[in-house]
């Protein structure tokens, strides 16, 4: 129960003691000076700020501290009300000396028998209403009288309008005489319908606002609860379905590597019990032929000489004699396992991841593009690369070694540098850029081995020349009769023309380039020695 509640500027009440027991959260300046908390530590707590326990608000003290805060007197009723409806037995506030039955309404002040009687014969207050405490104990609701701090016994009755502040009569008279006091009872109504219009029309709609946003935070907060469980239970499913498809995804990658070791082992199996069969038969026979030409006689040479040759050309023209390459070294690197690749769905769900196992064929290899027999001086180049396997398939991968040398078949120290790219897909694109024109050879190896129709002969032509002239029907009419003009056709005008015209002589009779003479618009220009043609007049034949 509370002890002196005091009410803190945000309306929450706790007792003094515990009050004065909280830290300080920061400290005002008081008549210019700056409180340290040391101060506060020893009590002068005056002007500092204190954090609400209940609502966590920064709440400042009155100047003369903890005792300067507002008493619940509302708090003290309900401490007094408990304590009738716990203690069996209270004492009368006017004697102390026995039991109170009774209490003044008006007074607020429990009485015993013969205080109440003679309550009542007094004329002041004989017209109180008195119940009995038994009756208040039933309704759960006691108010006992506001005293004043400084007159013990007086009951604060008045308000000081200028102070805003309740006083008793003593105080009224003294520290109060030049102020402006009424009775309590005729200002309450004013006051309480002032703070009871804050609280109908202000508080109380925003209170109902606050408590329908709540609700709905509470709704959202439980949606959201709702909706993430749900989710959960969605993803752990997701989850466990698509780790039993990965599981079935791995089990296929293993039994395809154990089917792939199989067959390359029994591959390995057939192609060792070949050559063991071949170095057997080839041992056997060398061996005797060797002993036969050692040992023997030339008796026995001879006698032997038919079987010895018959079995040892059989060796010669049917046996069994493996090429360098096609028993080369083999680590097993071709069998590589791609983890990146698609390979499509396994139970509804795309998985990735691929045991890659084709080896590529040089001789199987093709060129995709023009670049690699025609180019154009200073014009970049391109072809492309498409490595396959043995069996014509493209390669799903790169990785592979790819050279490519550009170099003039005339002139030896001339060579392009071509950059080659790999596309991750079994091609690789490759572009150059020619710096003279004439015939190139081109190699392209994989693995060290020209691929199909390696080397290629590139023919690079010479940088293409634009037109300088204009794309007319004849000089005099593109010129505006101008006899100065010139053209590079072969046709001529009498009258001291320089130029061609229609129907004259040497006129190609059809639209034809000012600069050369070529009568196709879409061409490269070929230019004529045009004898004394200066470059002033020719331009400007280009100009008109």
């Amino acid at each position: 129960m509370y002890r002196d509640p005091k009410i803190l500027p945000c309306l929450h009440t706790f007792c003094a003691d515990c009050v004065r027991q909280l830290e300080p959260f920061s400290v005002r300046r008081v008549n210019g000076e700056r409180r340290s908390p040391e101060d506060d530590a020893h009590g002068h707590n005056s002007g500092s700020a204190i954090l609400c326990p209940e609502c966590d608000s920064e709440v400042n003290l009155p100047p003369s501290g903890v005792d300067g805060l507002t008493t619940d007197h509302l708090a003290l009723d309900e401490v007094f009300t408990e304590t009738l409806l716990v203690d069996s037995s209270v004492l009368c506030d006017l004697c102390s000396d026995s039991g109170a039955g009774k209490r003044c309404e008006v007074c607020c002040v429990n009485l015993c028998d013969f205080c109440s009687q003679a309550h009542r014969r007094q004329k002041r207050t004989s017209s109180h209403s008195i119940q009995s405490l038994q009756e208040l104990k039933s309704q759960g609701r006691l108010t006992r009288p506001v005293l004043c701090s400084l007159h013990p016994g007086q009951e604060l009755r008045l308000f000081c309008e200028p102070c805003d502040l309740t006083v008793c009569l003593e105080c009224a008279a003294t520290f109060h005489r030049d102020h402006h006091c009424s009775s309590a009872h005729e200002v309450i109504s004013r006051h309480g319908d002032r703070i009871r219009d804050l609280v109908v029309r202000s508080l109380r709609p925003r209170l109902a606002r606050l408590e329908d946003s709540l609700r709905r935070v509470d709704t959202s907060q439980e949606a959201l609860q709702a909706r993430t469980d749900t989710l959960a239970g969605e993803i752990r499913a997701f989850a466990r379905s698509y780790a039993s498809a990965v599981e079935a995804h791995c089990c296929s990658l293993l039994r395809s590597l154990e089917d792939l070791k199989l067959q390359r082992r029994n591959q390995l199996h057939l192609q060792k019990a070949q050559l063991q069969q071949a170095l057997s038969d080839i041992r056997g026979g060398v061996d005797f032929a060797e002993r036969l030409l050692t040992c023997g006689s030339d008796a026995e040479i001879l006698s032997a000489k038919g079987v010895t040759m018959r079995r040892l050309m059989k060796l010669v023209e049917s046996g069994y004699d493996p090429h360098p390459t096609t028993i080369a070294h083999d680590n097993a690197s071709s069998i590589c396992f791609l983890p990146q690749e698609s390979v499509g769905k396994v139970e509804g769900f795309p998985v990735v991841g691929v045991v890659h196992a084709k080896t590529v064929d040089p001789s199987k290899c093709s060129i995709q593009g023009e670049g690699v027999e025609r180019g154009r001086e200073g014009q970049q180049g391109e072809f492309t690369l498409v490595c396959r396997d043995s069996s014509g398939e493209q390669m799903g991968r790169g990785g592979d070694t790819v050279l490519v040398s550009i170099v003039h078949k005339e002139r030896k120290g001339c060579s392009v540098e071509a950059l080659v790219v790999d596309n991750s897909d079994g091609s690789y694109g490759v572009s150059y850029t020619p710096a003279e024109a004439g015939l190139y050879s081109v190699w392209v190896c994989v693995k060290a081995q020209h691929v199909q129709g390696s080397p290629f002969v590139l023919n690079v032509k010479r940088k293409f020349r634009r037109h300088r002239g204009i794309f007319h029907c004849c000089s005099f009419c593109s010129s505006g009769g101008a006899k100065e003009a010139r053209c590079g056709c072969t046709g001529t005008m009498p009258g001291g023309f320089q130029g061609c015209g229609h129907g004259h002589k040497g006129h190609p009779g059809k639209p034809h380039w000012s600069c050369c003479g070529s009568v196709v618009e879409a061409s490269e220009c070929i230019l004529h020695n045009l004898g004394t043609v200066s470059p002033r007049v020719h331009l400007r034949t280009v100009e008109l």
